[in-house]
């Protein structure tokens, strides 16, 4: 795992919050996934992740550029079950 700078170090602590945030930019959290070693892909208006042996498939917020609260549930889950926290 790379080394966190401090915007991906607080787009991190900000998806683990309570309560949940609406306000957290996906962008940003792709770019956090990249850092952290993620194979990212495309296709279809969803995104997958492949991170530490670990999937997830998200659909890409529009026309909205923040996660909602139920994705970023979600983005919990997977970054916890890829033993990211």
């Amino acid at each position: 795992m790379n080394k966190l700078n401090n915007k991906h170090q607080k787009v991190l602590d900000s998806i683990f919050v309570e309560p949940v945030r609406s306000n957290i930019i996906w962008k940003d959290i792709e770019k956090l996934l990249s850092t952290l070693g993620a194979e990212i892909s495309e296709g279809r208006g969803r995104v997958r992740f492949y991170l530490n042996g670990v999937r997830a498939i998200f659909h890409r917020p529009h026309p909205k550029k923040e996660i909602d609260k139920g994705a970023l549930k979600s983005m919990r889950r997977f970054l916890i079950e890829a033993g990211v926290k």
